[in-house]
């Protein structure tokens, strides 16, 4: 619980912070790779946020998606992704989120997000439950496919997969109520904590962008495993969430083509 109050001090903080900074122009985006960009706002916030947790739990490793990608191998380290959702914030297109995770041996046993523009807060601790400012969440009892939402992440940095993403989304979607993308994993998962989703699949997916929700799926009774339904620690590639009756299924009709590759 200290590591959660903790997480939760620098999320604030690092929220806060966004909510005043001014959009950079678009002279000042700089493109770590096709589609996918950077600016001095994630690097200022990340430093915001590695103080303020050096600050509370000294000697902590802090893994960060731009300042310090490497994850760290054993004992205590928090991971931290400053602006989940550059892209969205950049062009004021909610959500964007602050996501911060402390992990023990790897797992992660304490997480915040932060729904910055709309001031949400999702928390979990483990064995404690997860919550969204002060109300436990529990995902969705919806067992039927037709009444179902799925969320997803497009590949959007190597187009590699996209063949077999569009095939896997045609049957996604012929057999649900439908599909969204927001552009902030952190928050699909916490979307899959709260009953939004009934679940959630993304083919490439690194630490930062999941460690805190995979937690807060887990707390509130969900699922979370790598498509072929092993268990998922923190750790860079595919990812596959929901209640325990859509992640089943989900697993089943994302692995149709397995053998196909892709």
């Amino acid at each position: 619980m200290d590591l959660l109050h903790a997480a939760r001090a620098a999320a604030s903080r690092a929220a806060e912070l966004l909510r005043q900074v001014e959009v950079p122009s678009a002279s000042e985006w700089e493109a770590k790779s096709a589609r996918d960009y950077v600016t001095d706002v994630d690097r200022r916030i990340e430093v915001a946020i590695a103080e303020s947790l050096e600050d509370m739990v000294p000697g902590m490793a802090i893994v960060g998606e731009e300042l310090q990608p490497e994850l760290a191998r054993g004992g205590r380290s928090w991971v931290v992704d400053p602006l989940d959702g550059t892209t969205n914030f950049l062009h004021r297109f909610p959500p964007w989120s602050v996501s911060i995770a402390a992990l023990e041996e790897g797992r992660p046993v304490a997480g915040v997000v932060v729904d910055v523009e709309r001031e949400h807060e999702y928390s979990a601790a483990l064995g404690q439950g997860a919550w969204r400012d002060g109300e436990r969440l529990q995902v969705s009892t919806i067992a039927e496919p037709a009444q179902a939402l799925i969320g997803t992440g497009f590949p959007f940095k190597d187009l590699g997969g996209l063949d077999a993403y569009m095939e896997r989304f045609r049957r996604v979607a012929a057999a649900t109520a439908g599909i969204r993308r927001a552009g902030s994993a952190a928050m699909d998962l916490c979307w899959v904590a709260s009953g939004r989703f009934d679940a959630f699949w993304e083919q490439k997916l690194a630490p930062w962008d999941v460690a805190a929700g995979m937690l807060m799926v887990r707390e509130a009774g969900g699922l979370v495993t790598d498509p072929s339904g092993r268990d998922l620690g923190v750790e860079h590639g595919p990812l596959v969430a929901g209640n325990p009756a859509l992640h089943a299924w989900l697993l089943e009709i994302l692995e149709q083509d397995r053998d196909g590759g892709g």
